[in-house]
């Protein structure tokens, strides 16, 4: 019979982390934008400050997936929201319901926590859209996102002079 668990991961998973954060970025063909490094993972996670907070899905006492989200907030609510940064699920151990667990300790931890929504974002070509809507997560056709990043962020804020 096959185990199936969702944790609160802990400083000891940073290296655990970094692992599935490289698996899902080659899932998405994007293994060559992964910088981080396990000293970020322990600094922005389990630091004096943490900025992210993350849940491990185990199967059978194994790491097989993860979800990495933090707070962000909504001026019009009035409340903090849960942002989902990513949702990873190993390939051998899908189909075991982690995923749907997963989101649903997520929606938990919004109402525990009074926030207004959960958001994430999907790329556009990922099987998983199908998954997302029936959990009930509606797609936003009015929002466009938008990314201001490397020299452009630097040249914005004045620190490229010239």
């Amino acid at each position: 019979m096959t185990s199936a668990k969702i944790r609160t991961a802990k400083r000891e998973d940073a290296a655990t982390i970094l692992r599935l954060i490289r698996e899902l970025a080659e899932f998405e063909n994007l293994l060559d934008q992964v910088r981080a490094r396990e000293a970020d993972i322990l600094r922005d996670g389990f630091g004096p400050t943490p900025r992210f907070e993350c849940l491990l899905a185990e199967l059978d006492g194994r790491a097989a997936g993860f979800a990495l989200y933090f707070h962000n907030y909504s001026t019009f609510e009035g409340r903090a929201g849960l942002y989902l940064e990513d949702i990873y699920i190993s390939p051998k151990a899908r189909g075991a319901g982690l995923g749907q667990a997963m989101m649903a300790r997520l929606a938990a931890i919004a109402v525990e926590r009074n926030c207004a929504r959960l958001d994430l974002w999907v790329l556009h070509w990922n099987p998983a859209r199908a998954f997302y809507g029936k959990l009930g997560f509606g797609h936003m056709e009015d929002w466009l996102p938008y990314r201001l990043e490397g020299a452009g962020l630097r040249k914005l804020a004045g620190a490229d002079k010239g």
